[in-house]
């Protein structure tokens, strides 16, 4: 038969195995202690009736002792699993904790909410980004060390061996070799006319651009521009008749211009080529004069 104050008693004066004294007071790290301090009334082991929450992966559970169960070890503790929501899970410690001491259910309560306010601290230091430090072992340090200097010393060795074999193999030393690895000598190949390619484009940029030349008119704008200045090349004699049609309208000076263009407008590509290589071997130039009494048209070629 269990009795509370004998086993209060011996805890007390005698040895615990969870209580813990320091300077401050005596703490209890029984995980079934309510309030982890080491008195009469929250000493989970001389109390027969007792409850406290329980945290597992996150989810809370209401653990409740009672007498009748205390010839049954493997069950004397009944748990119930409680909501996440706060509000909830305090309505669910009122209802199974109705009839019990005043003290242990507000010493409940009490645990419930500071539970949750650090499953919400919790949540929030996960949510932040936070630098990991790592530790590295000296010994691993310079274990890495060496070998990669070993590896580079491989390496500058492997490359300087086939370096010289290749030179002694385009000297000819080894002769004729008729097993030579196809992968190997491809690779040559394609070394080979990279350099060369870098080369010949080393070789383009080095030379100067070249310098063209380019007709600055047209057959047709040098056949006007000789038009519009014929009357310089003319005789004496065209002179005269032009002299005698000086009274001739702007008018009329105008129309002359339009008559001279479309005449030479409607020239055929054979007739311009041929006008156009006679002009420039004999300066031949077409002058057409039109007079407002007859209305007759002179052509005077020089």
């Amino acid at each position: 038969m269990q009795h509370d104050e004998v086993i209060w008693q011996v805890i007390r004066h005698n040895h615990c195995s969870f209580m813990t004294k320091i300077v401050t007071g005596n703490f209890c790290r029984n995980p079934y202690n309510v309030t982890g301090i080491c008195n009469r009334s929250s000493c989970p082991l001389a109390n027969s009736r007792y409850a406290t929450i329980r945290d597992h992966d996150g989810v809370f559970y209401l653990y409740m002792k009672t007498i009748e169960r205390a010839h049954m070890p493997n069950k004397l503790w009944e748990r119930v699993k409680l909501p996440r929501n706060y509000e909830k899970a305090l309505e669910i410690i009122d209802k199974h904790l109705m009839y019990w001491p005043k003290f242990l259910v507000h010493k409940t309560k009490q645990r419930l909410t500071k539970m949750t306010q650090y499953r919400i601290r919790m949540r929030k230091l996960q949510l932040k980004v936070r630098e990991k430090i790592m530790t590295v072992p000296r010994k691993t340090k310079k274990r890495e060390a060496r070998r990669e200097e070993k590896a580079e010393k491989a390496a500058i060795l492997d490359k300087s061996i086939e370096k010289e074999l290749l030179e002694r193999l385009k000297k000819g030393v080894y002769g004729d070799i008729y097993n030579y690895p196809v992968k190997e000598y491809n690779k040559v190949l394609e070394m080979e006319g990279l350099q060369a390619a870098s080369e010949g484009e080393e070789e383009e940029d080095e030379e100067e651009p070249e310098i063209e030349y380019v007709e600055g008119y047209d057959e047709l704008e040098e056949e006007e521009d000789i038009e519009d200045f014929g009357s310089f090349g003319m005789d004496d004699s065209l002179k005269d008749s032009v002299d005698d049609d000086e009274e001739i309208d702007a008018d009329d000076r105008t129309n002359v211009k339009k008559l001279r263009r479309g005449s030479g407008s409607g020239l055929g590509k054979n007739n311009r080529d041929d006008s156009s290589a006679h002009l420039k071997k004999k300066a031949r130039v077409l002058v057409e004069v039109e007079h407002e009494d007859t209305g007759k048209r002179q052509e005077a070629l020089h």
